[in-house]
């Protein structure tokens, strides 16, 4: 992507009482280089250097990037509306920095909300693939820029001097005679009584005082002291604390109830229903809904994995794996990987509130496909979408979880059945159960050389079904006829876009094949690039060793853009790749490409008994990586504070998956329950030494970042592993055969609703 230099661009003055600007923006967006630089093996062409995913994304919401609005208060702040969702990535932090930057105020001064659901967007009100910064990028800039000259405009009238003689900094407008004005008294005026055209010019990138340069999070000091508002925090008026009974099995039915009016007898119930996914209970206080749900006595129909269990979806998997190609004469790397069930949930629980009348609704929700979510709701009231009002709320973290709203059509639904607004939050051992998870899978690989030559490359990544009935679906369809992948689903355009070659290794396939939709998947941080990833980074080991290469030096030979080069050599050298290493302790390195951006990671693990059998109170020990550094290329780093902290998490996300985090199907239900026993990477996991690195780029706009660091971590972690053990993983995580907790017995036995681990204050 080429650096935007002077270039002209559209947008409009809207008609308004105060400044409103808009962006228009047509075209495809602009792509990457192709790789470039001396390469070794031979070349590997890739769909991706052409189009990808968020490619796909951005195109997709060009047609309605006018409709995005930046407005002058007479306050003199700067508010925007921002269609997208908030949960934690800092994107209110990196667009207050867009508009700051080109409207010369301070980054206090801008105020970014987030947007209700407007249908009218299109395409242009879904966040994720780490789309967002990407694909606003421009519009925010052109509609600040124009408000920049609309005001200048104002105060040279105001002022009575030249446009040419005027300064716009820190929201004031000032002449050279030292007079000055704000930008809030000159809204007004710069104001537009009816809508119109204009050209305008951005800032250069030399010239740029805010973008580039670290800042704290805008929520910062909200988040720290208890005063930032996610959903449960609203107040809205009776909305009352409501949690649902839910069935023993994933996705099962009420066939009964035996004691309904036993339980709205209790202290604080007020109301109990039968909806269709279990049976709700709204009450005074979200402790007299545990009591009452756990009072419920329900007979359950079967779900969509009655009797399912790891091994028997395993097996599914492995029926349904696509062959390989015929093996050649020459030698071949040949691997099987499986990846378990891992849970999908936030850190914030699974919420809504909604207040449904006979002829309206209104939800509040983190929503990050807010337009879906309408016009799901709106079907299942049977009222038209014109009369659903949903709010897009801050969420509590996210990755890929808010892309789906069940708890908003949920809430909409109790609500209708008691008459009444509810305010739900889904108990954790609900959303570890019945929530979503990233699919089981496996992958298959096979790698064909020749002397120092990789040959081919084939690999068959088999999963349960990923459920894309999100938005990104519709997307698809949109723009099929532009999409360099030929006519293939949903689920095969998402793989060949989202996924990469990063290394020159001839003629590379990839095949997705998908199976058993009885399942509620998600779109987990990177979908099926931490899986894919990890796999081929395992068998990039075992072609080094094979060809007796060192694994630094094999992955830098054969790696096809300098960028990519560039980071990996920068993990090498800050992390000392090759120094020597105690017995049972190794290093390991990876790297991922995705959306227009590089992720390079170097980790230490430590292998030894000592360290594996540590004891830890109510804890999963094993391996424990010591240190971790990350070297991330994502494009022109419009926060690069932000990057680091996403990257920080990204390598907390791979040590999890490659260690620690899986969930246990047994008899058609998840054992784990909540964050006691379902074991992402905790503090004695936690790597004592972390280095993030931000790349320095010439690439003029921002690639994707938020979900980039996940595969690399993973793979790196996995490849340390194998080099200590002297083993390569081939099952992920490493510790998912031993169950390192027994289930807590309730009544009935098999879990019916909030028990075990759960946490609630009363």
């Amino acid at each position: 992507m080429q650096d935007m230099g002077r270039r002209r661009f559209l947008g409009y003055i809207l008609a308004a009482p105060t400044l409103v600007t808009a962006a228009e923006l047509t075209g495809a967006p602009d792509a990457d280089a192709a790789p470039s630089g001396a390469e070794a093996g031979l070349p590997t062409p890739e769909v991706t250097d052409l189009l990808d995913l968020n490619d796909v994304m951005t195109l997709a919401a060009l047609p309605t990037a006018n409709l995005i609005t930046v407005e002058v208060g007479a306050d003199g702040t700067v508010s925007f509306a921002l269609p997208r969702a908030e949960v934690g990535q800092g994107i209110t932090t990196s667009t207050a920095m867009l508009i700051a930057e080109e409207l010369d105020v301070p980054v206090d001064r801008v105020r970014v909300t987030l947007a209700d659901a407007r249908p009218e967007l299109l395409f242009n009100q879904l966040t994720g693939a780490s789309n967002t910064t990407h694909a606003t990028y421009l519009p925010v800039r052109v509609a600040a820029a124009l408000a920049r000259k609309r005001l200048l405009a104002a105060g040279a009238a105001r002022l009575g001097a030249p446009v040419s003689e005027l300064t716009l900094t820190r929201g004031l407008v000032s002449d050279r005679a030292g007079r000055s004005v704000g930008i809030g008294e000159l809204s007004a005026k710069a104001a537009a009584a009816h809508t119109s055209r204009e050209s305008v010019e951005l800032k250069e990138r030399e010239e740029f005082t805010v973008i580039g340069r670290p800042h704290s999070r805008v929520d910062a000091l909200a988040a720290v002291t208890g005063a930032k508002k996610f959903a449960m925090d609203l107040d809205v008026p009776d909305a009352r604390p409501t949690m649902v009974c839910r069935p023993p099995t994933l996705n099962g039915t009420v066939r009964s109830v035996a004691n309904l009016d036993e339980v709205r007898a209790m202290p604080g119930v007020t109301d109990v229903a039968t909806v269709s996914t279990g049976v709700a209970v709204r009450a005074a206080t979200f402790g007299q809904c545990i009591d009452a749900v756990r009072a419920l006595r329900v007979e359950w129909k079967p779900g969509t994995a009655a009797g399912k269990s790891d091994e028997t979806v395993l097996e599914e998997l492995r029926a349904a794996e696509l062959p390989l190609g015929p093996k050649p004469l020459t030698p071949t790397v040949d691997a099987t990987f499986t990846f378990h069930f891992r849970s999908n949930s936030a850190l914030e629980p699974n919420s809504a509130i909604a207040d449904v009348r006979p002829d309206r609704a209104e939800i509040w929700s983190s929503l990050k496909a807010p337009i879906v979510a309408k016009n799901a709701i709106a079907a299942k009231l049977g009222l038209p979408p014109h009369k659903v009002t949903v709010h897009v709320t801050e969420g509590g973290g996210s990755f890929g979880r808010r892309l789906f709203f069940d708890a908003a059509l949920e809430a909409a639904e109790i609500s209708k059945a008691m008459g009444k607004p509810v305010r739900l939050m889904w108990h954790r051992a609900d959303d570890s159960r019945q929530g979503r998870t990233h699919p089981m899978a496996t992958s298959r690989v096979r790698a064909a050389y020749l002397g120092k030559t990789v040959l081919g490359y084939e690999q068959r990544h088999t999963s349960v079904a990923t459920d894309l009935s999100h938005g990104l679906g519709e997307v698809f369809t949109a723009l099929a006829a532009k999409l360099p992948v030929g006519d293939i689903g949903f689920s095969e355009t998402f793989f060949q876009l989202s996924q990469s070659m990063p290394y020159n290794f001839g003629l590379a396939t990839r095949l997705l094949n998908e199976t058993d939709k009885g399942f509620n998947t998600g779109s987990m941080r990177g979908v099926y690039s931490p899986d894919v990833t990890c796999a081929r980074e395992l068998v990039v080991d075992r072609l080094a060793a094979k060809m007796g290469k060192d694994p630094y030096a094999f992955r830098r030979d054969f790696l096809r853009a300098d960028r990519a080069k560039a980071a990996l050599d920068k993990v090498a050298e800050v992390g000392k790749w090759g120094r020597p290493m105690d017995a049972d302790t190794a290093q390991g390195i990876a790297l991922h490409t995705e959306y227009h951006s590089v992720s390079a990671v170097l980790v230490e693990i430590d292998c030894r008994p000592e360290t594996v059998n540590r004891p830890v109170r109510d804890g999963v020990t094993g391996p424990r990586v010591t240190k971790v550094v990350f070297a991330v290329d994502a494009g022109l780093a419009v926060n690069p504070r932000g990057l680091q902290a996403q990257m920080m998490g990204c390598a907390m996300d791979g040590i999890a998956l490659a260690l620690t985090s899986s969930l246990h199907l047994r008899d058609g239900y998840f054992l784990e329950a909540s964050w006691d026993n379902y074991f992402y990477t905790r503090q004695w996991n936690t790597p004592p030494e972390l280095e993030v690195v931000v790349m320095p780029t010439t690439t003029g706009k921002p690639g994707g970042a938020g979900e980039l660091g996940v595969a690399a971590s993973m793979a790196a972690v996995a490849c340390a592993y194998g080099r200590a053990t002297g083993t390569m993983p081939t099952s992920f995580p490493i510790n998912h055969g031993t169950l390192s907790f027994t289930p807590k017995p309730t009544v009935p036995p098999i879990p019916q609703s909030p028990t075990d681990g759960a946490q609630h204050a009363r």
